[in-house]
């Protein structure tokens, strides 16, 4: 019953974060597009967002958003937490529409419906999560072959990507910035989560913090989200708005679950169908988020190719439309 009930704070949370994260998308977009008509812009390597107060706006709303959602992961699964970041997609969608004149079409409607739906389908089905009394436990999992392995691994592809490609396809190819943003996300969130469960220990009673794991853990969620926080930046002030939000938050998801299914084993106790309801519940979210992908352009504003996977022959026709 106290897991159910972790479940449900979860929840409320992860929805509050998703409010508050998809509004600052839009307030960012704000300060950058504004800074970019003062000064250098950020996708340029300027840093005059850093004077814009709409920027600041939208960086504290960022960061209560995050906040939340730093505090669900303390009480639910990730395979729960994280899917129910399609929320954020919607209001950023929604209100990029209305503030950004990013034009949402009918099927963009469509799109985010679906995600309501894929959502609502993970919630119902979500895993309860195994309690767990230490941070040792934490590290413990984390130390795991298989985990070691996919952290490996990641750390090697953000490498590759941040000294080989974003010098070169940086400016043409979003999956760049973002692929760097998911593939550091996926880590973060299992870090968090095992901070979120040290600071929800201590405040029981159990100081967790007298333990180097718990310290480790902190200062890898802050340089991770640093990195995060610097390309976010870069491909909101490069690319469409209504195209990094869905295009980031499948490639975090994705990773995020894999990270979390490697090293909390979130499905380990449940059976295949639920495990197969879930899968049908994400898959439905990214239907939702490709039909607004998809839609971005049939809003009123010419089609152009796709800012994905752009040639650097067709990047001028797309700075023009920006």
């Amino acid at each position: 019953m106290g897991g159910i009930s972790d479940n449900v704070r979860g929840l409320v949370l992860a929805m509050s974060s998703s409010v508050f994260i998809g509004s600052s998308f839009i307030i960012k977009k704000k300060g950058l597009q504004k800074a970019g008509a003062n000064g250098s812009r950020a996708s340029d390597g300027g840093h005059a967002y850093l004077l814009e107060p709409f920027w600041w706006a939208g960086m504290v709303t960022m960061i209560v958003g995050e906040g939340a959602n730093f505090a669900a992961y303390a009480y639910a699964p990730a395979i729960l937490v994280t899917p129910l970041g399609a929320l954020s997609i919607i209001f950023s969608a929604v209100l990029a529409h209305f503030i950004l004149d990013e034009r949402l079409h009918i099927f963009g409607v469509v799109g985010c419906i679906l995600c309501l739906v894929g959502s609502t389908i993970i919630v119902l089905h979500a895993p309860v999560e195994k309690n767990i009394e230490s941070v040792k436990e934490v590290w413990y999992l984390a130390t795991e072959p298989g985990f070691l392995v996919y952290t490996c691994i990641i750390l090697v592809l953000v490498l590759l990507l941040i000294f080989r490609y974003v010098p070169r396809y940086g400016q043409t190819h979003m999956v760049v910035y973002i692929g760097i943003c998911s593939l550091m996300g996926s880590l973060t969130v299992m870090f968090v989560k095992a901070v979120g469960i040290a600071l929800k220990l201590s405040l029981s009673g159990s100081n967790q913090f007298k333990y180097f794991e718990t310290w480790f853990f902190t200062i890898f969620v802050i340089l991770c989200c640093l990195i995060q926080l610097n390309y976010l930046n870069k491909a909101l002030d490069t690319y469409n708005t209504a195209v990094v939000s869905p295009v980031y938050y499948v490639m975090f998801t994705s990773l995020t679950i894999l990270a979390s299914v490697i090293m909390f084993k979130d499905w380990a106790h449940q059976a295949a169908s639920p495990i197969l309801t879930e899968l049908c519940g994400f898959v439905t979210i990214l239907c939702g988020t490709f039909l607004l992908h998809k839609t971005k352009d049939m809003g009123g504003i010419p089609t152009v190719p796709s800012p994905v996977f752009l040639s650097s022959r067709d990047s001028s026709s797309r700075e023009v439309e920006i």
